[in-house]
């Protein structure tokens, strides 16, 4: 693998290597050409680790982890500082992680840094000893955002009533003859609220008889499916068109985005249960892509956070 990497970074200026898009791609390649991850116990590792560290995005977990997978809590120098009043240790081991307008920056694990004599002791957030602790199993206003920022992909999410084997289905539609759903798009001066309709292209249905909980789950799984490329894209740019996986494939890569996002939002998600169906032992994993992973874990928990801007057709 060493050897590929050089290769593929001969032509490459430093500044081009360090490129955000240059290094989530080569996510898949050490996914796919190394062997660290393809097993069903060291992705189990994995997934529990990015969602361990909350306060990072999937991507920059995914970085601390091929780096140092024993990590704990990591934070940069000034942090530790001023926060915790620890100071870096002279043999420290910084880890390199993606920065917005960075590109990258330094942090360090808490194993290597030590408390600074000179200042009064800070306890440690609990996320470094108990990181599951406090889950609180309530999905918040992230339900709602989400509903409404996947509009602007024109997904329409609603509930029915489904057996109680039945949990939800995403399905694709004809934008050119469905109905059409408002997305807000900006306020005016006066307090009055501006709409923009989209056709709708894919219909979400959510049973009803879930806690809210079990629909954000179910709901997060299905928007896994499309921005992983499983129903293919109106626009590539949007995300990709992965139609070719096979339905194990497609099912992994899902109940991981939806496990992922569950447990980074506090809850504790049916998708424990239903990896281990698709993760045993020892076992090599089927064809997947870390980076569709990753890229729609970190979309969608965008949509639970923040109210997204109208996609552009050559975005």
């Amino acid at each position: 693998m060493a050897g590929k990497i050089a290769d593929s970074t001969k032509l490459l200026t430093p500044p081009q290597i360090l490129d955000e898009a240059v290094v989530k791609h080569s996510l898949d390649d050490l996914f796919n050409n190394a062997r660290r991850y393809r097993s069903g116990n060291s992705y189990q590792e994995l997934m529990k680790f990015v969602s361990r560290f909350r306060l990072y995005s999937p991507y920059n977990a995914m970085l601390l982890h091929v780096q140092m997978p024993g990590a704990e809590f990591v934070a940069p120098a000034s942090r530790w500082r001023e926060q915790y009043g620890r100071i870096i240790k002279p043999t420290a081991r910084p880890l390199v992680i993606l920065q917005p307008m960075g590109p990258v920056m330094f942090v360090f694990d808490v194993s290597d840094t030590e408390l600074d004599r000179t200042q009064k002791a800070i306890l440690l957030p609990k996320a470094v000893e108990k990181p599951f602790d406090g889950l609180s199993g309530v999905v918040g206003s992230a339900y709602e955002r989400t509903i409404e920022n996947a509009k602007r992909d024109g997904v329409k999410i609603a509930t029915c009533k489904e057996g109680s084997q039945s949990a939800g289905s995403i399905m694709v539609q004809d934008p050119k003859t469905s109905e059409k759903i408002p997305f807000l798009i900006a306020k005016n001066k006066a307090g009055g609220k501006i709409f923009t309709q989209i056709p709708i292209r894919y219909y979400i249905l959510v049973n009803e008889n879930m806690s809210r909980e079990g629909q954000y789950a179910t709901i997060t799984h299905e928007l896994a499916h499309l921005y992983c490329g499983h129903l293919g894209s109106p626009n590539t740019k949007w995300w990709p068109d992965r139609r070719g996986l096979g339905k194990t494939s497609r099912e992994l890569e899902a109940e991981s985005v939806a496990y992922l996002i569950c447990t980074r939002h506090g809850i504790i998600p049916p998708s424990t249960s239903y990896l281990s169906d698709y993760i045993s032992g020892s076992e090599e994993l089927p064809d997947i892509s870390i980076e569709s992973i990753l890229k729609a874990t970190g979309l969608i928990e965008k949509m639970g956070k923040d109210r997204l801007k109208l996609r552009k057709e050559k975005e």
